[in-house]
């Protein structure tokens, strides 16, 4: 038979335990719910059960030659060199962002081929440097 302290110990540590477990699957839920990852063209063109106005990330190259800008929007083709996805933006546009690079979109998704964006991130290898600091660097050589 147990004593009493053994079984507040018991009891105690229990609690411990279940609010922990409580605490995590509560995070993992909220985490869950706010992390994107960024599909590609073809990836959003196979998925089965894909939610029209649904929130997404599309990744890949901005295609050559397809970015037109008026004073209002900008229109451009995002790639994977398989698949495109026309890609709609109102808003300023990062300084890296250009034909031929590459470009993580998120937006809501208007049909399987075209997305109206809400955020532009324009991206660069591990090997990026500003243009400042590269002629710096170039100037101290």
């Amino acid at each position: 038979m147990l004593t009493k302290k053994v079984k507040n110990r018991i009891i105690f540590l229990s609690l411990i335990v279940l609010t922990i477990l409580i605490s995590s699957i509560f995070i993992f839920k909220v985490l869950k719910k706010n992390l994107l990852y960024f599909l590609t063209p073809t990836e959003i063109l196979n998925i089965q059960d894909t939610r029209i106005n649904e929130v997404y990330r599309i990744g890949g190259m901005v295609k050559e030659n397809s970015i037109t800008a008026n004073k209002d929007e900008i229109k451009f083709i995002v790639t994977d060199f398989n698949n495109e996805i026309l890609v709609t933006y109102k808003g300023s546009i990062p300084n890296l962002f250009a034909e031929g690079k590459g470009v993580v979109v998120e937006g809501k998704l208007k049909d399987k081929k075209f997305i109206v964006a809400k955020k532009i991130l324009a991206k660069h290898d591990e090997n990026y440097m500003p243009p400042e600091l590269e002629t710096i660097m170039k100037d101290a050589k």
